[in-house]
């Protein structure tokens, strides 16, 4: 619904940390999950699970390796596939995509909080808890006292 500081976390993927949105990954991973990742993608392989994202779309995508195809130049394609899902993932990818390419892969998962995400799902889900957060911050900083 999910990142490193080399062996842990890296700052050179997009995103070192995620939220699990949905229940595809369920019941590895629940929605409100955080997971961290770190970009060895290089490293990647089935049963691993992975964060990618899909060209022209916005949202990263937090599924497993299902399976991993290898040519003889070397050139590495992968198939992920949500836990909780009944088909591979071919039909998430871009039109005419089969595979995956490692470029596509943002990081590996390394790290989960537990529902930790749920803030910013209900924040998303509910746009108008935004404000209700701010307006209480707002009155919390003009009623507090200063020592």
């Amino acid at each position: 619904m999910m990142p490193t500081q080399k062996n842990v976390f890296s700052p050179q993927s997009e995103s070192p940390v995620v939220v699990v949105l949905s229940g595809s990954m369920e019941p590895a991973f629940q929605r409100g999950d955080i997971l961290f990742l770190n970009n060895a993608v290089e490293e990647v392989g089935i049963g691993d699970v992975v964060v990618f994202k899909i060209r022209d779309r916005d949202i990263p995508i937090v599924h497993r390796i299902l399976k991993v195809h290898e040519d003889t130049n070397g050139h590495v394609e992968l198939l992920t596939k949500g836990d909780n899902n009944r088909v591979d993932d071919r039909g998430l990818y871009a039109p005419g995509q089969l595979w995956l390419e490692r470029e596509d892969i943002l990081g590996k998962a390394v790290g989960t909080l537990r529902y930790v995400g749920m803030v910013t799902i209900a924040l998303n889900d509910y746009p108008v808890l935004k404000y209700v957060l701010v307006g209480m911050m707002g009155l919390f900083v003009l009623t507090s006292k200063e020592g």
